[in-house]
């Protein structure tokens, strides 16, 4: 078991006080058999109402709406988690489903819904890469779920991006660089080009060696993936780092698409100029 606190503050700045229209914030952790949420506590600046709700996917979500103008707006976000997750898990795959090809259950396919369906148009390209790593028909499921994942981090050079969105997993096997996010996406879509049923994870990733990618100093935010196996249930692969399993991981929203897990989306009012810089901290400390 590993005891964690992790503080995120999110500092956004402007040239003159604006109006500040209603904030989205995805901050607070996913509690899960391997994770325990123990306390989360999120406080802006200026005062701000927060209002609760749960997305569709289940992740908490805090809405917050401002009543005067402001030249500074900083959220600060600070929880405290244990996770209990194994370094080396053991998943007990459905029979059915220990060889791929397999068939989800008529149930397990309708509620998997869009998380089978690629998001990305791009042809035949990637369904051509991830069928590369099909050794035969059938083969093992999990091998060839790791071997995707090792494919990713192995094949694509890791490189953070500060800007917005999201590449494409054609950019990213394109350009053979992606961000934890890109990395992400490109697994995702590329299993489910396969058949499987998939989502993207955000959250945070706890590295106490300082030795994983991805990582500032002890800790930072993340992106990976999880794929659904029948009895197994949701699987964690996170190809930045070729891992498998959630022992340095901390999820916080669960998502068909990256851009639906944004930990902070909101706007302001004024003028276009008026936005000045935004600045992300994060620490994640034992």
């Amino acid at each position: 078991m590993v005891d964690l606190r992790i503080h995120h503050r999110t500092t956004y700045r402007y040239r003159q006080p604006v109006g500040l229209g209603p904030h989205r914030l995805m901050l607070r952790p996913r509690e899960a058999r391997d994770l325990r949420l123990l306390s989360s506590d999120i406080r802006v600046t200026p005062d701000a109402a927060v209002s609760w709700a749960n997305d569709v996917a289940g992740n908490a979500v805090a809405i917050v709406t401002f009543g005067a103008s402001s030249d500074m707006l900083v959220i600060d976000s600070v929880a405290h988690v244990e996770i209990l997750a194994l370094t080396y898990p053991v998943f007990n795959i459905a029979a059915s489903a220990i060889s791929f090809p397999f068939r989800y259950s008529d149930d397990e396919w309708t509620d998997l819904g869009a998380l089978t369906v690629q998001q990305y148009p791009h042809g035949e390209r990637l369904q051509n890469w991830a069928q590369g790593f099909v050794a035969g028909y059938p083969t093992d499921t999990l091998s060839l779920l790791k071997d995707i994942n090792a494919g990713v981090g192995g094949g694509i050079t890791y490189q953070a991006r500060e800007d917005e969105g999201t590449q494409s997993p054609g950019q990213t096997l394109s350009s053979g660089l992606g961000s934890c996010r890109d990395l992400a996406t490109l697994f995702v879509e590329a299993v489910r080009s396969l058949g499987f049923g998939a989502r993207v994870v955000s959250g945070y990733l706890h590295d106490p060696t300082r030795a994983l990618l991805g990582s500032a100093d002890a800790g930072s935010t993340h992106a990976w993936g999880e794929v659904f196996l029948p009895s197994a249930g949701w699987v964690t692969f996170d190809p930045t780092n070729c891992s498998v399993g959630g022992a340095n991981l901390i999820p916080v929203a669960v998502a068909r698409d990256i851009r639906q897990a944004m930990p902070v989306v909101g706007s302001f009012i004024g003028p276009a100029d008026a936005f000045l810089d935004m600045s992300v901290a994060v620490q994640v400390s034992g």
